[in-house]
């Protein structure tokens, strides 16, 4: 048995795959390895993850091990149908997905795309899959000229717009986004949909901080109801509340870099709270992930590092910590998208060290936290 705790801080680095699941092949990823192609780059330097044990995690290989961990390590392998954000956190809280949210790989059907237009009052530029940081680059000046928003997906369940910002106001983007969110239901229910607004000038376009990302709302109960139930604290730093639509969040701090983020979570430890604290780092992903920059990569993962051994030290005997991650984003291989891998459990609490080798579901972690927090959990069913 666990021993309870008072606080859970659970830490979501976004991407950070730790090699190709054993059905990758089936999602064009095989052979994939985040983990391991940042671990080349010169930036790479995480002696706290390594003193964690990270490198004794079922095939890491290629990190140095540790002789006794203080840390529960496991390599989780994933049980739903997908490799996107909505699914891999909705397992991480319980909620396991065997049908496949729609993806588009030809583009949204027109019978989509001119009601939204309708709904909108305004026109919709590209349809296609795209990489984000190329779709503005490639349809940017159209849609300065026109006014027209940009509308692309990606190998994941999304619907994405783009727009300039001195075109089309962030706040007004939203409404946008909430209109495509109540059209996209049933059948065309995809994850998410992703406000992406930018500035510059042709030739010079950048994405800002202003995202926002609308999802799905989870079919049935996941643990963070569970313990917002149990009439504990369920508090969310960074995209968390936007992944599960605010369900079972009881209070949502938003961050807009992994910098901010950590930041958030360590004002965390000094606030009297009683349940858990659920933090995304999404500039992994978002930031070098999908711009395969693999020295950004690993210079953000050596940041996080050097954070968490000052976080470590704040930890209390009440407190448990956990980091995991939700996908991978191999920078280094021939797709900008999101890759099916295995991620890292390691858990740091008053339990005695033990590597639990290669567990199977994400949902490994939602069971953790509800017997951490004496909370009754079982996932309702598996869809």
């Amino acid at each position: 048995m666990i021993k309870m705790k008072k606080r859970v801080f659970l830490i979501v680095l976004d991407s950070l795959g730790i090699g190709a699941a054993p059905d990758a092949h089936l999602f064009g990823d095989a052979g994939t390895n985040t983990l391991k192609r940042i671990s080349t780059s010169k930036s790479f330097n995480i002696p706290t993850l390594i003193s964690l044990g990270i490198g004794n995690v079922d095939g890491v290989d290629y990190l140095e091990k540790v002789d006794t961990p203080p840390t529960v390590l496991a390599r989780l392998c994933e049980k739903s149908a997908g490799k996107d954000t909505t699914v891999g956190h909705w397992e991480l809280a319980g909620r396991v997905s065997h049908s496949p949210l729609p993806t588009y790989p030809d583009g949204f059907p027109e019978s989509i795309i001119g009601e939204f237009e309708k709904r909108c009052g305004i026109g919709a530029l590209c349809n296609k899959p795209y990489s984000g940081t190329e779709v503005i680059r490639d349809w940017g000046e159209e849609h300065i000229r026109t006014g027209k928003l940009i509308v692309y997906t990606s190998a994941d369940s999304v619907f994405q717009i783009a727009a300039h910002e001195k075109i089309v106001p962030p706040d007004r983007l939203y409404e946008y986004c909430r209109i495509a969110r109540e059209l996209l239901t049933g059948e065309h229910g995809v994850g998410r949909v992703i406000a992406r607004p930018f500035v510059g000038e042709p030739g010079n376009f950048t994405r800002t901080a202003n995202r926002r990302d609308f999802s799905l709302k989870p079919p049935y109960p996941t643990l963070l109801d569970k313990i917002k139930e149990a009439g504990l604290d369920v508090i969310s730093v960074g995209k968390i509340k936007d992944i599960f639509d605010g369900e079972g969040i009881t209070e949502s701090l938003i961050s807009h870099s992994n910098r901010e983020g950590m930041e958030m979570t360590e004002e965390l430890l000094t606030r009297d709270f009683h349940g858990l604290c659920f933090t995304n780092l999404v500039e992994f992903d978002s930031h070098y992930g999908h711009r395969q920059d693999i020295d950004g990569y690993a210079a953000a993962l050596t940041e996080f590092d050097s954070w968490l051994a000052g976080f470590i030290r704040g930890l209390g005997e009440e407190d448990a910590l956990i980091i995991t991650a939700d996908h991978g984003c191999d920078p280094g291989d021939d797709s900008t998208d999101h890759t099916r891998e295995y991620v890292p459990f390691i858990m740091l609490s008053d339990r005695e060290g033990k590597n639990l080798g290669t567990v199977t579901g994400f949902d490994h972690v939602a069971r953790t936290v509800a017997e951490l927090l004496g909370v009754d959990f079982t996932p309702e069913r598996e869809d």
